[in-house]
């Protein structure tokens, strides 16, 4: 499963790029201070909103603090917002929506009854008044506000596979056999759900990188960390659209951007090789493919 996952090239490209922005966040500071010699928070008071030079790659702010500098720092707050965020919404996820499937009855309506309560809640107004209450405590607290409010699609996607899953013939007779709860819902229930879980996942790290985005435009974030957000708001604050200042804001939405692009292709993949309809077409396109091919050749 694994070999059919790495050989399409939806998936080694969406890896790719998320290993190359985990590497960046990783290694950023060794980058800038060792390879560039440049602190993000500097600033160059002969350079103030230069374009993008040999001096500056990436150009500068209005403030002269270098954009590439800023742009490799920022990667480390956003990336860590946004596997935090989807960590903690699909852990979350997981251990409210798989039980509620599995075991029904009274856990099951108490357990929906509490996915059902944060699904209808409002979860973007319900971020911006706990984010802004809390103003100033970090991305932290940004990532954790996203990954508690952001579970309960989730948790409801993963009750309906998991009711599936138990209640197909082979989970039966292992639990008419006697076997434990733990190991069937471990062993035999949740491999069943590695593709929707992969796929929760992604597409949590894309909501959280967006979320911190969109709450520092707004101006409920640290002022004082660096990420791609808070550079677009002070672009935003500054403003560089109308300045004509793109190199400012251009490179963190293109970053943002890619690391949407790149989740979506690897949620493409894994969708690819878990659904069986798509697996088989998949197959069925490979096979004419090659058949097209031999008899090319032939000719």
């Amino acid at each position: 499963m694994r070999a059919d996952l790495l050989r399409g090239w939806k998936v080694r490209f969406g890896l790719a790029v998320l290993a190359f922005f985990v590497l960046l966040a990783i290694f950023g500071p060794l980058i800038n201070e060792h390879l560039l010699g440049v602190d993000p928070r500097a600033n160059d008071l002969d350079a103030i909103a230069a374009p993008p030079s040999t001096e500056h790659l990436l150009g500068t702010t209005q403030f002269g603090q270098d954009v590439l500098a800023q742009t490799i720092a920022g990667a480390r707050g956003s990336m860590f917002v946004g596997f935090l965020a989807a960590t903690v919404g699909t852990l979350i996820a997981v251990l409210v929506g798989v039980p509620a499937g599995y075991f029904r009855g009274s856990a099951d309506n108490g357990l929906n009854f509490l996915t059902n309560l944060f699904l209808v809640m409002p979860v973007l107004p319900l971020i911006l008044i706990v984010a802004g209450y809390m103003q100033g405590t970090g991305l932290w607290m940004i990532a954790l506000i996203v990954g508690l409010f952001g579970w309960s699609g989730g948790a409801r996607t993963l009750r309906a596979q998991a009711l599936s899953v138990s209640s197909r013939d082979f989970v039966l007779a292992m639990r008419m056999l006697g076997e434990p709860h733990r190991r069937l819902i471990f062993f035999e229930v949740l491999p069943h759900l590695t593709g929707w879980i992969a796929a929760m996942f992604l597409h949590g790290i894309i909501g959280g990188v967006m979320a911190e985005a969109g709450l520092a435009f707004l101006g409920i974030s640290d002022s004082g960390a660096i990420s791609w957000g808070t550079m677009i708001q002070a672009a935003q604050q500054q403003s560089a659209v109308l300045r004509g200042f793109w190199w400012w804001f251009v490179p963190p939405g293109l970053c943002i951007a890619l690391i949407g692009t790149a989740a979506t292709l690897v949620n493409f993949g894994v969708d690819e090789l878990s659904n069986p309809k798509l697996r088989q077409a998949r197959r069925s396109v490979v096979k004419r493919t090659r058949t097209l091919r031999a008899a090319g050749s032939e000719a």
